[in-house]
């Protein structure tokens, strides 16, 4: 499975940025498709998470309201909509996917990741 980030970039806070990830291989093996970030000298951090199977959806307390998992499934897309965004929402972001597991919010749990794009909120 590969995934490859767009969207990223600079907004000021407040704003709003859609991040997408498209996903390519062997796509059937998913069962997990999440977005994480990691801030500067800060641990890797699920923010939201989509059970490909169940459609059931996840958000960290930290982005819950602010930011929306959506899945096209038909284009093997994943976004995160992040709105009303903040200087402390500034870091990399990755898209992953898992092929199994229920823990969502633990980073070990995904095998695929993408290659991150960096947003910055000023």
């Amino acid at each position: 499975v590969q995934l490859v980030e767009s969207g990223g970039g600079s907004v000021q806070a407040g704003g709003s940025l859609r991040l997408s990830c498209a996903a390519s291989g062997s796509t059937t093996s998913i069962m997990w498709l999440a977005w994480l970030r990691q801030a500067p000298g800060k641990e890797r951090e699920v923010l939201a998470a989509m059970h490909i199977t169940s459609r059931s959806i996840h958000y960290a307390s930290s982005v819950m309201g602010r930011f929306t998992i959506s899945q096209d499934s038909a284009k093997n897309t994943v976004y995160l909509q992040m709105d009303s965004l903040k200087p402390e929402d500034t870091a990399i972001y990755y898209c992953a996917a898992a092929k199994a597991g229920s823990r969502w919010y633990d980073r070990f749990m995904y095998n695929w990741w993408g290659q991150g794009t960096q947003v910055t909120v000023s």
